[in-house]
């Protein structure tokens, strides 16, 4: 038995270990305060805050979910390329600005803005929640990530196939415990000092295996597509997007562009920049990782052309495709050399682990911060840091009860899922950065009307079982339905708005009498 790719990722992750837990040691600040330990102190450079913000990208849903979604549905999360390109347009916009008020206004998340714009306790509370519970299941998709990679890894070793049960369970269980130590320990500093050496293994991973198995398969890419469309699902197109999928193609794009720097995690990474400039920088240097993306979507039409790696799915038939996110592992297990493919899932595993902190730290700053401090006014430095680093744990604990709601074929429903709750914050903070306009009480009501229509619209569009789908019908055909929730909330702010702002209107703004 070859163990020269457990060898090798065994190594790197123990250098990957001691990177991040001496990263408390960069650019030493008092790890006791919140403000250290979740936002690095606000020291990050352009590079380190572009590598941090590029790992809330390279994640789960770069490596796991969209190339399993493209084996499974077909070529409509492809939208994943154009919604990283677009989303970048939309942070250059509106983080800039956030991050201006934050650091003359010391503040540590988004709710922050909201609290003070509004003044609105309720309000702020809602919105807290709202990226707390948005989290949870994309933290999922990150230990669906890392267990994928644990069970081709471990498989050999245990004599059975990597979708058994027995595989399957060490596999979340190392995750999570991992993931739990990770977090607690090493804080924003060890997530952004160690995305670059994620970053670097998984790009350099990339390239070798989008170049090397195509060479491998007579006919390349042409002959992958070909067998994709005999071979993959009867409801999925390959090689072109189905005309009646036109417009949910767009809404997925574009809401998932508006969504991504809504969540408490991509505020973060914004946040603990030091300066303007790195923000500027950081973000603007990030469609790079678009080119990536694509690439890896790619994954999910060449497995098709490699039975070897059918086989550790699972495939069966175009009815039975097996487990789908074990697309990406299965490959570069099936097509490269051991030690590559110990350097290879190495990079994936951390790829979920990085990210996934992240978002557990963001979780832990919006309960300390903007819930906890609004009951508990005497809260020190210390204890606030304290109870952080124990609810990020708690955090991944919950998310775990995700992992098990959808088939990890369609893994990309957790993220689907979180963003149709995420999009209900774009009033409050997006447009609310930019327009007095807008009324507390509306906001809330818009809040109530978008989660509620959002979160019954999923259900529905899955006839109220494992929410797999995020489409539903409309007279404009299937649309994402975070942009059908979005929509009705908007509607509600903006009229409840205009009402509550000519009623309230002081007698001074009156016209004069003549």
């Amino acid at each position: 038995m070859n163990y020269d790719s457990l060898i090798v990722f065994i190594v790197l992750f123990v250098v990957f270990a001691i990177v991040g837990f001496l990263s408390s040691r960069f650019r030493r600040g008092n790890g006791t305060k919140l403000n250290e330990w979740s936002l690095a102190g606000r020291k990050l450079g352009a590079y380190l805050a572009w590598f941090l913000v590029g790992g809330d990208l390279y994640t789960a849903y770069t490596f796991i979910a969209v190339p399993s979604a493209e084996y499974a549905k077909g070529s409509i999360y492809m939208f994943a390329t154009p919604y990283v390109m677009a989303t970048f347009a939309v942070a250059l916009i509106t983080m800039t600005t956030l991050w201006k008020m934050s650091r003359k206004n010391n503040y540590f998340t988004g709710v922050d803005f909201v609290k003070d714009k509004y003044k609105s306790t309720t309000l702020a509370i809602l919105i807290a929640l709202t990226g707390i519970v948005a989290e949870l299941p994309y933290i999922a998709l990150q230990i669906v990530g890392m267990k994928a990679v644990l069970q081709v890894l471990f498989a050999p070793f245990l004599h059975v196939t990597a979708t058994a049960t027995a595989v399957d369970d060490i596999a979340l269980i190392v995750s999570f415990a991992v993931l739990a130590a990770f977090t607690f320990w090493s804080g924003l500093r060890g997530a952004a000092l160690t995305a670059v050496m994620k970053d670097g293994i998984i790009l350099s991973s990339v390239i070798v295996v989008v170049i090397a198995v195509p060479l491998t398969i007579s006919g390349g890419f042409h002959h992958a597509f070909q067998l994709a469309t005999t071979m993959g699902s009867a409801k999925a197109v390959y090689p072109t997007l189905s005309p009646k999928l036109t417009n949910a193609y767009i809404s997925l794009f574009v809401l998932s562009a508006l969504a991504l720097y809504l969540y408490p995690h991509a505020i973060n990474g914004v946040l603990g920049s030091k300066n303007v400039k790195a923000v500027r920088f950081s973000t603007a240097m990030l469609p790079i990782y678009g080119l990536g993306l694509f690439l890896l979507t790619i994954f999910g039409v060449l497995v098709f052309a490699v039975p070897a790696a059918l086989h550790t799915i699972g495939y069966v038939s175009p009815a039975n495709l097996g487990n789908g996110s074990l697309v990406v592992p299965a490959l570069i297990a099936a097509t490269m050399p051991q030690w590559f493919v110990g350097y290879a899932f190495l990079g994936i595993f951390i790829g979920g682990l990085v990210p996934a902190a992240i978002m557990a730290i963001s979780q832990a700053n919006l309960l300390t911060r903007n819930i906890i401090a609004e009951f508990r006014k005497d809260l020190t430095e210390k204890t606030e840091a304290n109870i952080a680093r124990w609810a990020s744990v708690g955090f991944i604990f919950l998310a775990l009860a995700f992992v098990f709601l959808i088939p990890p074929t369609y893994a990309i429903s957790l993220q689907l899922l979180g963003g149709i709750l995420i999009t209900q914050t774009l009033p409050p903070i997006f447009v609310g950065m930019y327009t007095k306009f807008l009324d507390k009480n509306a906001l809330i009501a818009g809040w109530i009307a978008g989660i509620g229509t959002g979160v019954y619209f999923v259900e529905a569009a899955n006839n109220f079982g494992s929410p797999t789908n995020s489409l539903m019908s409309t007279p404009f055909g299937l649309l994402y339905v975070a942009a059908v929730a979005l929509f009705i909330n908007l509607v509600v702010v903006f009229i409840w708005s205009l009402a509550a702002n000519t009623f309230k209107r002081s007698p001074s703004e009156e016209p004069q009498k003549a």
